[in-house]
């Protein structure tokens, strides 16, 4: 099982390296941060600009591999270089991180509970009108795009907001500024921050959950080894939660790992239009900034988290299914 799962472990890391390699050299080659300082006025001289942007390592009179060599070496030691402003990327880094984190984090697990145990409700009870009002509900939420959602959300929200005749969700920002009291308080009001987008996030992909759960579930309800459970004896209730749940959440495990990569482009769009200043505003910004260390930054960010859901993913194999155990 260690070999296994260290096998595993060597396979991403040379991922990650690749999706930091490819990541760099497509920032840097397709993004102009010359650009930046052409815009302003009056423009600054060719010399100030090159000696500003040697500083930075972005300047494209120094070839890309010296520029990714230098930027490499930098990350090798905590070091993901500065902003076009000058500032060091991992000090925003790390704030933004932790703001995006709560919401895939949130998102990703809420999300799956709810997709599989629905996907489940709807395999058990095929054909019926739990089974058709779930599949419409998901149908709907897949053919919706995130944006739209977002965009509906904070209107629901706003309607909810002005029956109660208070302000139970908030749809602007991560905490209310200026708000003071005790910890509990503020805490409460992050919560209410975070009901919003944390539902943009989740709903997509329970909804992508379901539908894969209800046809590994369906599968497994007409195994053999299922029915020869309850013809000896044991309860339906208890057979299916011990061997059929478990049977059939093997193969979700892999759409797990894909689906939470996935969420970071979705994530991108709620933080946009909830005003999250996390890792996918971030990114948009920029782009349009021609910030290449951020940009760099941002992708290698996101390989690991695709290294990390992999690795949850093999875990949960694992403890799934015992075969994987002695491979």
């Amino acid at each position: 099982m260690g070999g296994f799962l260290l096998r595993r472990l060597v396979n991403y890391l040379i991922l990650v390296l690749l999706a930091a390699c490819v990541g760099y050299f497509l920032a840097a080659s397709s993004l102009n941060p010359r650009a930046r300082f052409a815009e302003r006025n009056p423009a600054p001289p060719p010399a100030v600009v090159d000696q500003a942007l040697y500083e930075l390592n972005l300047n494209d009179k120094t070839p890309v591999v010296a520029r990714f060599t230098t930027w490499a070496g930098g990350v090798v030691h905590g070091d993901l270089g500065r902003t076009v402003d000058g500032d060091p990327v991992v000090a925003e880094l790390g704030r933004r991180m932790g703001v995006s984190m709560r919401l895939l984090l949130l998102g990703s697990v809420l999300g799956g509970v709810l997709g599989v145990l629905a996907g489940v409700v709807c395999a058990v009870r095929q054909h019926k009108l739990t089974d058709h009002s779930i599949t419409l509900i998901s149908f709907l939420l897949l053919s919706t795009p995130v944006f739209l959602l977002a965009v509906l959300l904070k209107l629901g929200g706003l309607s909810v907001n002005q029956a109660a005749g208070t302000t139970i969700l908030y749809y602007t920002g991560e905490y209310t500024p200026g708000l003071s009291g005790p910890w509990w308080w503020l805490a409460a009001n992050r919560v209410q921050h975070l009901v919003l987008p944390t539902l943009a996030v989740a709903a997509p992909s329970a909804a992508f959950y379901s539908r894969y759960q209800r046809s590994a579930m369906l599968d497994v309800l007409g195994s053999d080894f299922l029915r020869t459970a309850l013809a000896k004896g044991l309860r339906r209730r208890r057979a299916l939660l011990r061997h059929g749940l478990r049977t059939a959440l093997v193969p979700m495990v892999t759409f797990f790992a894909y689906q939470f990569s996935l969420l970071l482009v979705s994530d991108t769009f709620v933080e946009k239009i909830f005003a999250w200043h996390g890792m996918g505003e971030w990114f948009i910004d920029s782009v349009a900034t021609s910030d290449v260390n951020v940009v760099a930054a941002i992708t290698l960010f996101a390989a690991v988290l695709v290294l990390m859901a992999g690795l949850l993913a093999e875990l949960a194999y694992a403890v799934l299914d015992p075969r994987v155990r002695v491979r």
